[in-house]
């Protein structure tokens, strides 16, 4: 099964931009065709619609008069209108598309023309807490954190059965979400209710990003809220393997991306999780800690990797492309989009984009794209998509020191990729700024009974080399800084012999 190529769209925004562009109202059901074309085109299995659910007005409220809020939006998008802040996203009031987006009916269309293309689509599913505009926080209380009175972090509600205090949303680590309220997942009826919602908007798409999937361990939910007892029946079991269940019984295929940090990855891929956020790999390339970077991808479990979801990028994160210039943005990228596991890129990446949204914010500025910056992406995904990456067998391989005080092995990240018996695909990234050496031992049963002929997919090299040599010590790789290549390897006479080391030009 293919690796999942996710497209993450800020569904507001995005849409608001084809309106500018095309001078007209755009919604889900009638984007134009090339939008779609596109993403098939650059080989995008599955797209991510984010911010797609209806915000209410109490939420909105917050957006509008919070003045740190006030003070980021004044900074990327300049003379902003209150029309332009439907408030966040991620604090639901309905799990239905607005009409502004298109509504239900729009979201079909969608879906439908993604299909025609054999893409998928991808939603929202934020457990943790809801919008202080959702129906249950007046009507169903008993489902969220309470406390007995005034509280620090709770607000009050009126309700049928009188005046509830609900504990705002919270992350442990932060001051709390104050557009939401905080369900109990202590409680039996709220994995109920919540397992039910699961399932109905399963029925709506092919996937779902699921927002602080970790707050729902019951570990880290009792630490969080122990200082609001749980005030009903509690329930003994974690949230996410049932739930996950409930879906996957109906839906085997569906896909359950989760958005987890603080080492707890390896917890939610045991419950059921079929990929989980890789934010290890993005801090290490963030801070330039290139053999951590290496560590961490050579030290984790194989099939752990392989489930993880690899970005440089996405809404919470700042643009890659304003702190990383394009020399290490180049093998930053190859090294994301040559990853077993998920490959996850954003909106804007593609073009440059240098402004970090808030989510409150409906609206962006019109962002020139930079050139150099396209030109990268549609070289590596219109190349990547014709070989085995992300389609076969991938397996990251450890480089060998060349020589005892050489460490510049450090450096690398080598992924071997098999689709096809007798040929294979390498992805040779060196992260450092400056020329690096090792040997690659490559795997084959089979890859000393031949020579092979290498071309540089991504540039003009081309070389031949024995199997023996290849087998042991391994292929030797002698490449300057930021170099970023895809090797494709195929069988080749036994009369054509080897050659001197190969010396990588610089892309």
């Amino acid at each position: 099964m293919p690796f999942p190529l996710l497209y993450e769209i800020n569904t507001r925004c995005w849409l608001r931009g084809l309106a500018g562009k095309h001078g007209r109202p755009v919604r889900l059901g009638d984007v134009p065709e090339e939008e779609f074309d596109q993403w098939e085109r650059l080989g995008f299995t599955h797209i991510w619609l984010m911010g797609a659910w209806t915000t209410g007005a109490r939420a909105r409220a917050h957006a509008l008069n919070d003045p740190n809020l006030r003070a980021a939006f004044d900074k990327v998008l300049p003379g902003w209108k209150p029309a332009d802040v439907p408030g966040s996203p991620y604090a639901v009031s309905e799990f239905r598309v607005p009409r502004a987006l298109g509504g239900e009916h729009g979201l079909r269309q969608f879906r439908k023309q993604l299909k025609a293309r054999g893409l998928k689509l991808v939603l929202d599913f934020i457990p943790n807490h809801l919008g202080l505009d959702h129906p249950w926080v007046r009507e169903r209380a008993d489902l969220f954190v309470r406390s007995a009175g005034p509280a620090i972090g709770a607000f009050p509600e009126e309700t049928p059965r009188g005046t509830a205090w609900i504990a705002h949303g919270k992350d442990p680590y932060f001051p709390p979400w104050v557009d939401t309220a905080q369900l109990d997942f202590r409680r039996a009826d709220t994995h109920h209710a919540m397992t039910e919602l699961l399932v109905d908007l399963a029925a709506k798409c092919d996937g779902l990003r699921c927002d602080m999937s970790m707050l729902l361990l019951q570990d880290v939910f009792a630490r969080t809220w122990e200082s609001f007892p749980c005030l009903g029946e509690e329930v003994g079991a974690e949230f996410w393997p049932a739930a996950i269940a409930a879906v996957k019984s109906r839906r085997p295929d569906f896909l359950f991306l989760g958005e987890v940090y603080w080492d707890l990855e390896p917890r939610l891929q045991e419950q059921g999780f079929d990929f989980t956020y890789d934010k290890w790999l993005y801090d290490h390339l963030a801070q330039h800690n290139y053999d951590e970077a290496q560590d961490h991808l050579l030290q984790a479990p194989p099939a752990f990797i392989a489930r993880s979801a690899h970005f440089l990028e996405n809404h919470d994160e700042l643009r890659i492309a304003s702190w990383l210039p394009l020399t290490s943005h180049r093998p930053a990228a190859l090294l994301v989009l040559g990853m077993p596991g998920m490959r996850l890129l954003h909106d804007g990446q593609l073009t440059g984009a240098q402004l970090r949204l808030p989510v409150q914010l409906g609206r962006r500025l019109d962002e020139p794209a930079d050139p150099e910056v396209v030109a990268l992406y549609e070289g590596l995904l219109t190349t990547l998509k014709s070989t085995a990456i992300g389609r076969g067998r991938g397996a990251l391989l450890k480089p060998v020191r060349v020589w005892g005080e050489n460490h510049t092995d450090r450096n690398f990240i080598l992924v071997h990729w098999q689709l096809h018996p007798d040929e294979f695909d390498l992805v040779v990234v060196n992260l450092a700024p400056y020329q690096s050496q090792c040997f690659v031992p490559l795997p084959g049963d089979r890859l000393g009974e031949f020579n092979w002929h290498l071309a540089d997919l991504l540039g003009p090299e081309r070389y031949n080399r024995t199997g023996a040599e290849l087998v042991k010590p391994g292929l030797f790789l002698d490449v300057p800084g930021h170099a970023a290549q895809v090797f494709h390897f195929t069988p080749k006479p036994r009369h054509v012999g080897g050659a001197n080391a190969p010396k990588f030009a610089p892309r």
